[in-house]
């Protein structure tokens, strides 16, 4: 089972990380200014992530790609890591899919 993980950053801000049973981070938060809104954001991942719409697939600079997860007034949620390949990345949208719905929230801030 996956589980969200909350942190408070070194400005004083709330941050999420979606991390996969392996342990690995398959999704970042955007940074948060209280804990109820950062709250917010893990509950807005949990409805997002099983719609294939709101990924929003992309490709850094260096050819990296990558995915945004968005909520549905458009507002980045939650971003991946860069990944080697398309299908790599794919599996990473997946793993979010299967992970977000039923893990656990563990406050760290």
């Amino acid at each position: 089972m996956g589980k969200f993980e909350i942190k408070k950053d070194k400005s004083g801000q709330y941050r999420f990380n979606l991390k996969a049973t392996n342990g690995q981070v398959i999704l970042s938060s955007e940074a948060y200014t209280t804990k109820p809104s950062c709250e917010n954001g893990i509950s807005s991942v949990r409805t997002n992530s099983q719609d294939d719409g709101k990924y929003d697939r992309k490709t850094a600079k260096d050819g990296s790609p990558y995915f945004n997860l968005k909520a549905s007034n458009g507002q980045v949620i939650g971003s991946s890591e860069m990944y080697s390949s398309s299908s790599a990345m794919e599996n990473g949208i997946a793993s979010v899919k299967k992970n977000a719905l039923d893990a656990t929230v563990e406050d760290n801030s």
